[in-house]
């Protein structure tokens, strides 16, 4: 599996959410719906969720393997920190991975 592509941008949803992001997988699979998230260890990457009927959320699209999870993040996460430096003229960047 590999990242072609990081698409980032503003978000709301709390003071604790940084970024939305979506990903290109291969060039073929597009993942919209991630968020960077400031934790209380630091940053992490959420995955797509919604809202279930009983008020918890389940995961929409997720990673199976731990390698691929710390992939997703680790891309994710170097993206956003390239974006947050240089962040302030555009809404929204495209990060080639």
């Amino acid at each position: 599996m590999q990242i072609t592509s990081i698409r980032l941008r503003r978000a709301g949803g709390g003071e604790r959410v940084r970024a939305a992001a979506s990903i290109c997988i291969d060039g073929q699979f597009v993942v919209h719906g991630l968020r960077v998230i400031e934790g209380p260890n630091g940053l992490f990457v959420s995955m797509p969720a919604r809202r279930t009927n009983g008020g918890d959320y389940r995961d929409m699209a997720h990673p199976v393997t731990a390698e691929a999870r710390e992939q997703i993040q680790s891309a994710v996460l170097a993206a956003y920190q390239e974006w947050a430096k240089a962040r302030g003229a555009k809404a929204e960047e495209t990060v080639t991975a």
